[in-house]
């Protein structure tokens, strides 16, 4: 494999890069720092019969990757050997703050058919807008470059997680899990004034509201998914509800057969801490055909209500042949159920505790630096 010998300022060898793409169908790929058509000491020149990329195109892209092709004039196409592709993070108020900034983002690929396959978690992140440019490179027998134009500028926006990250995470959230104990209730702390509004504006019912940004950069779920968030955790040594919340300090309780059964479905939808040793696991309850379902379906591993490590209801076979249902007990559980919540359905009261603030997940970043919740693609 040919590696491209740029003289000035290679920041890194092949090597690295060679053993984090896989399938890539560039030939040789690296990272190099530079800046314009030309280095400051001469070692790339411009050369005008170098056809420059017209018409850009970007296809299937996914979190991590992305199909790049391009038109070109016929003229000393066949001088061309590499192409350069510099590619940036798009900054805005809105983007991914825990993004290495360090990492250079100009590429040498080696000349190939087009089109050809971008991969890269280190320098691509998911729900992530880019620019992109690509500049036709000859090289000379010394070693340096003839490179054409810059390209015009393209825009374009990674993809989530797929199901196959999704699973990863699950995978990795499964080992952590703990030992399931008992629980009865889902509950759910806010202040006083948002159960007011539910009884007097809502008709007397919790409505979903879109997911925040909490949790995974690449959770599918963030910012699309409609839903209320319910806590069941318990306390292990009384097997009740905490008395302290981060939410507010009065809460609604409800049993769990209500939002938890049999013509339910449940979910996985992300595993995450927030730079404390505290881990958190989201789950998507969805009434069967319900429209949360039908989102949830496309996009988040569907677990066993009956036999996974996070959340159960199973059928008791002695007695009544009531529900039971289990938590895991060494992760906090972020519950979320998709359909409106009549309040008739359980009680609210003031609890006796604390209200938390610091341990609120509301927007909170998820810790790209930890071995336990991430996965090796975009944070």
């Amino acid at each position: 494999m040919e590696v491209p010998g740029l003289a000035h300022n290679i920041s890194s060898p092949l090597s690295p890069c060679e053993g984090m793409i896989k399938d890539l169908s560039l030939d040789a790929i690296q990272l190099c720092e530079r800046d314009g058509s030309k280095s400051q000491d001469g070692s790339i020149s411009e050369m005008e019969e170098l056809p420059v990329p017209q018409n850009i195109k970007i296809s299937n892209i996914t979190c991590d990757s992305f199909k790049i092709c391009w038109d070109m004039e016929a003229r000393s196409k066949e001088r061309i050997t590499h192409y350069f592709i510099d590619l940036n993070k798009k900054e805005n108020k809105n983007s991914n703050k825990f993004k290495h900034k360090d990492v250079p983002t100009k590429l040498v690929a080696k000349a190939v058919p087009l089109p050809m396959t971008v991969r890269g978690h280190w320098f691509l992140s998911p729900r992530t807008e880019y620019t992109v440019a690509v500049q036709t490179a000859s090289k000379q027998a010394d070693g340096d470059y003839s490179v054409s134009e810059w390209s015009e500028i393209i825009e374009f926006c990674t993809a989530d997680y797929s199901t196959v990250h999704l699973n990863q995470l699950l995978e990795k959230a499964e080992v952590i899990a703990g030992r399931m104990l008992p629980f009865s209730v889902f509950y759910r702390n806010q202040n006083k004034e948002y159960f007011d509004h539910a009884r007097e504006a809502q008709e007397n019912r919790m409505l979903p509201s879109i997911k925040d940004n909490s949790g995974s950069h690449g959770s599918p779920i963030s910012g699309k998914l409609e839903g209320i968030f319910f806590s069941c955790n318990t306390e292990f040594n009384t097997g009740k509800p905490p008395q302290d919340s981060p939410y507010g300090r009065h809460r609604f309780e409800v049993r769990a057969d209500a939002l938890f059964n049999p013509d339910t479905n449940l979910y996985f939808g992300d595993f995450y801490c927030m730079y404390t040793a505290y881990h958190y696991v989201i789950l998507v309850l969805a009434p069967k055909g319900s429209r949360g379902d039908e989102f949830c379906k496309q996009r988040l591993p569907l677990l066993d209500i009956t036999n996974n490590r996070f959340l159960t209801c199973k059928q008791v076979e002695e007695g009544d042949g009531g529900l039971v249902f289990h938590h895991a007990q060494d992760v906090i559980l972020e519950v979320i159920y998709t359909e409106p919540v009549d309040l008739s359905l359980g009680t609210v009261a003031e609890i006796s505790g604390h209200q938390l603030m610091s341990l609120s997940t509301v927007n909170a970043k998820k810790d790209p630096s930890c071995k336990t919740c991430n996965i090796s693609v975009g944070r």
